[in-house]
């Protein structure tokens, strides 16, 4: 189902008799038609579903692809998704991919969530392949001049999964996006700092981070870093050997769901793991 707020669209997946609602995040460059199968996972085991496109991404029209005046706006559209999670009075879990469990973690820095747990994929704090020095200067400089001028993103499917039935669908997507703004970069490497600097300002909520051991994308190592940090009374870090990025795309992504699910039904009967 398709719901406009204003200018916002969302869509929800909703199920009889449901147990808990799942939020789902998506990460830079793609958009909510990508997590189809995972949304047909969660409605299996009981759970509605709320996503919707990111600022930037999806159907937005062509012009603004790519661009974000501050990341602060998918803070906004996020916290738009966990209201209207919220008025089903159940349990809310809220799921981040990459850039967007990026955007998770910052909104869970910044707002209180009326959420059960927090899921994490492969969060985007740090880059396994950084730019030169030379040019992360120069984007200093566009940004106050040109923020808007788009350049190739470099995030090419096969270094996202292994998944050839998934490499080939994206190929053919045409709402894949593939430049980002001088601005857009800028913002995310902001972000990325503000996530490690306050890291205390995290609220002491369950935390389930999945990882891929074969990270190509985002450099595990700091995500590693970063979760030890975590000062939650629950936290797990599963890290899956030889996946890439998108462990849900991953050809054993029934397995990493399976493990996922565990996480989630626990919270909804209120035990410890």
């Amino acid at each position: 189902m398709i719901i406009k707020q204003g200018e916002k669209t969302m869509w929800k997946w909703e199920v009889e008799e449901p147990k808990g609602v799942v939020v789902l995040v998506h990460g830079a460059a793609e958009h909510h038609g990508r997590y189809m199968w995972l949304v047909k996972k969660w409605n299996s085991i009981g759970m509605n579903v709320i996503m919707g496109d990111l600022p930037g991404q999806g159907n937005v029209p062509r012009k603004k692809r790519g661009h974000i005046r501050s990341f602060q706006e998918y803070l906004e559209e996020i916290y738009s998704w966990i209201e209207l999670a919220s008025e089903y009075k159940l349990p809310i879990f809220l799921f981040g991919h990459s850039m967007g469990g990026l955007a998770v973690i910052r909104l869970l820095q910044e707002k209180v969530l009326p959420i059960k747990a927090v899921i994490l994929s492969s969060p985007c704090l740090a880059l396994v392949d950084e730019p030169p020095t030379i040019l992360d200067v120069l984007t200093r400089g566009l940004n106050c001049i040109i923020p808007s001028l788009r350049v190739d993103n470099n995030l090419s499917v096969s270094k996202a999964t292994r998944n050839e039935d998934i490499q080939k669908q994206d190929e053919h997507d045409s709402l894949y996006v593939t430049k980002v703004s001088v601005r857009w970069y800028r913002e995310l490497v902001k972000a990325m700092k503000l996530a490690f600097r306050n890291i205390d300002k995290l609220p002491n909520v369950p935390v389930l981070l999945l990882q891929g051991g074969d990270d190509k994308i985002v450099d595990k190592h700091y995500v590693s870093k970063w979760f030890n940090k975590v000062n939650s009374s629950e936290k797990v870090y599963k890290e899956w050997e030889h996946l890439y990025h998108e462990v849900f795309n991953e050809p054993e992504r029934e397995e990493v769901f399976q493990y996922t699910r565990r996480f989630v039904e626990t919270h909804i009967k209120g035990t410890e793991i």
